[in-house]
């Protein structure tokens, strides 16, 4: 989060442009493509420099048009974050057998916080499923497996 305020919201962008790929190879499933991030990008750009222009009172309806752009940048991002939860959820199930609970709520305030976070939690996840399942000697580890690459 830090990272995005000193950024002014590139960084979640960035992030999303870097790793969806892999995400997507290792899942073998699609959650977003290159125009799809590059619209998220355009977005939340015209929305930002749009929404500068609210002090002016004759500027108020283009302020007002660049909040609804950002608001739509915002929206792009939910809905990758949960394409990504539920491709998250099945390849977990599928690959590990683990349950993986990925929360609604905050995936929705989260976003691609939240998804990076339960990504980089996998590994503890599947530690704490094998102790509980009484495997705890298996090799098959989700940290080599691609995902945290």
């Amino acid at each position: 989060m830090l990272l995005t305020l000193a950024t002014a919201g590139i960084y979640p962008i960035l992030w999303l442009y870097t790793k969806f790929q892999v995400i997507n190879e290792v899942i073998g499933k699609k959650t977003a493509d290159s125009s799809y991030v590059i619209w998220i990008a355009v977005c939340t750009g015209i929305g930002l420099d749009l929404s500068r222009f609210g002090t002016a009172a004759d500027a108020g309806a283009v302020s007002a048009l660049g909040s609804v752009i950002s608001l739509a940048a915002s929206i792009l991002f939910i809905v990758w974050a949960f394409r990504a939860r539920l491709a998250l959820q099945a390849y977990a199930l599928t690959e590990f057998k683990i349950d993986l609970r990925i929360d609604i709520f905050y995936t929705f305030l989260f976003d691609v916080f939240y998804i990076a976070y339960c990504i980089n939690d996998l590994p503890e996840v599947y530690r704490k499923q094998l102790i509980v399942s009484g495997r705890a000697g298996q090799t098959t580890d989700p940290v080599n497996s691609g995902v945290m690459s």
